[in-house]
């Protein structure tokens, strides 16, 4: 039982060290996806069938969440950092270009979690959510922790 534990907790501890070591500035975002999916990986635990139509769902989506991302950066944030400047009516438009995006995200991550709920398991799919969040979490927590050593 120890062993597996080790064997378990060693990836982590490997991801988490090379993230606190890698160089400071602006983060490798290669690097980060390529400890994403490996600790993905580690947590869903999944069988060579599960992978082979799990991961091709997992890079859409994350393609798609990009998409999403930029689009709301490029039309949107620019937009809202001269809030001053607008008019009642491009604030109006604004607020509804808002609204559609988030429709959008919604709409993305509901398709997502359907069709790999229906690759892998409730339960995986469940896992695999709580670890995006962990993975976030503790990507925060070194990014923190880096920044306060400069």
């Amino acid at each position: 039982m120890m062993t597996k534990k080790i064997y378990i907790f060693l990836p982590l501890f490997w991801l988490m060290a090379t993230l606190v070591s890698t160089a400071q500035g602006k983060p490798d975002w290669d690097k980060i996806k390529s400890y994403k999916i490996a600790f993905i990986t580690e947590r869903l635990n999944l069988s060579p069938k599960e992978a082979q139509e799990f991961w091709p769902l997992y890079n859409e989506y994350e393609t798609q969440k990009i998409a999403l991302h930029r689009q709301e950066h490029s039309d949107i944030k620019k937009k809202i950092k001269n809030l001053d400047a607008l008019s009642t009516k491009e604030a109006s438009d604004l607020l509804k270009q808002i609204e559609k995006l988030e429709d959008e995200k919604y709409k993305a991550q509901k398709a997502y979690v359907e069709k790999v709920s229906s690759t892998i398991s409730a339960k995986k799919t469940i896992i695999l959510l709580r670890s995006e969040e962990d993975f976030k979490r503790q990507l925060i927590k070194q990014y923190r922790q880096k920044g306060g050593n400069r």
